[in-house]
């Protein structure tokens, strides 16, 4: 591995979970990135791994506790706070994010953290109904408000045999996440140098103050085509709808409700390169939301709908900083080639991508998708696969198209 962490000081925090095992191939790649790295332990972390592990590999005394009498003047939380270049907590534990949030001290890696005036990356791990809960995302909110980098969780199997977004990202990518806030973008990769905005997720249309018109978007692919931009070295602005996803590392991500927020966050994000709508945004919403809840009083209801701005049609058709290429989806339940084309021609776009929704295996909802890709004198399909792989494949064929 290239040593793009050279003379870093990195301090690891390991959080009590099962994924405290692999804080130990961590520390093997922060060391082969260049960085000196020393290890501070919870006494739930300990419960997993011993701190003997993490000093074999570090090559340094693994701290674990506030007392220890031999660190200098009986101080060691504060000679590690000011030793450290970067912080880097991992796993971090729902508990643990939750005192950090709160700014507690009543142990050796949480004082750390409100000692230090470095950089701090937290990388959650633990059970996917934890992380959903929204005491866990409103604490995680909290953090990354306050300037902290997090770092996943990634989605897949977990420990207790459930599956869903809780995994640790895998040491590799957590190295790459300190990277490429450490250092600038390597111009090796494909994208390096361009700004990439894509758009994820649903729109939700307020109707009153309980109620709102919805799609089922999950966000998951859009979110997977953020990741993969970024992996090639875009810098990438994330507008997401409402949903419930961790932010892929290296990404700025701006949350939105309505249509016309997305627009507004949208057109804020550019001047850019590559625009990728794949939201699914609302066509319609109310021309006037209700001040109060809406009383059932007869067996029907009347709405008065109006069209949403149309984003894509209103990027594509920008003469002021054109983007060099613009990519829309289409979501469809029959005819999909011929929706498809219909819309690539009408919006002006560079590229539409179309798959097939309402099918079982397949669609909004689902990890895996299949989809064909459309441009003015070609196509491409996809065979079914899982999202974060088709969002991979879909930007190997953008960087394509750009040097087309």
């Amino acid at each position: 591995m290239a040593q793009i962490l050279a003379g870093q000081h990195i301090l690891l925090c390991v959080g009590g979970g099962i994924a405290a095992y692999k804080a130990l191939e961590l520390v093997r790649r922060l060391r082969e990135a260049g960085a000196q790295v020393q290890v501070a332990m919870t006494a739930g972390a300990q419960q997993f791994v011993t701190p003997l592990s993490f000093q074999a590999l570090s090559g340094q005394p693994t701290r674990t506790s506030l007392w220890d009498h031999a660190a200098e003047q009986a101080m060691g939380h504060l000679e590690l706070a000011r030793w450290a270049d970067r912080v880097v907590v991992a796993p971090a534990t729902a508990d643990l994010l939750a005192r950090l949030a709160g700014g507690h001290a009543d142990d050796l890696v949480s004082t750390l953290c409100l000692a230090t005036d470095a950089p701090l990356t937290v990388c959650p791990a633990m059970n996917h109904r934890m992380w959903l809960n929204p005491a866990t995302q409103t604490n995680v909110e909290t953090l990354r408000q306050r300037g902290v980098q997090v770092v996943g969780p990634e989605d897949g199997p977990l420990a207790e045999g459930e599956s869903g977004p809780g995994r640790l990202s895998e040491p590799e990518h957590i190295v790459a996440a300190l990277a490429g806030t450490a250092l600038p973008a390597r111009p090796s990769l494909p994208l390096h140098g361009l700004k990439v905005v894509v758009s994820a997720g649903p729109t939700y249309e307020d109707l009153d103050p309980v109620r709102y018109l919805g799609n089922r978007s999950s966000g998951k692919m859009g979110f997977a085509i953020a990741d993969g931009a970024a992996r090639r070295g875009g810098e990438v602005v994330l507008v997401a709808g409402p949903v419930h996803l961790p932010t892929p590392a290296g990404v700025a991500r701006v949350d939105v409700r309505s249509a016309a927020q997305m627009r507004e966050a949208v057109f804020a994000a550019f001047p850019a390169d590559i625009y990728i709508g794949a939201a699914a945004v609302a066509d319609y919403t109310p021309r006037q939301p209700a001040a109060n809840k809406i009383k059932k009083s007869s067996e029907s209801l009347g709405l008065d709908l109006v069209r949403t701005p149309d984003i894509l049609s209103e990027v594509a058709a920008r003469t002021e900083g054109r983007l060099k290429l613009v990519v829309g989806f289409a979501a469809e339940t029959e005819n999909v080639a011929g929706y498809a084309r219909g819309k690539l021609q009408a919006k002006r776009l560079d590229m539409i991508v179309a798959n097939r929704v309402g099918i079982e295996g397949g669609g909004f909802e689902s990890d895996s998708n299949a989809m064909t890709a459309y441009w003015p004198d070609g196509e491409r399909a996809f065979a079914s696969a899982p999202k974060t792989q088709l969002a991979d494949e879909l930007i190997d064929l953008i960087v394509e198209r750009l040097q087309a």
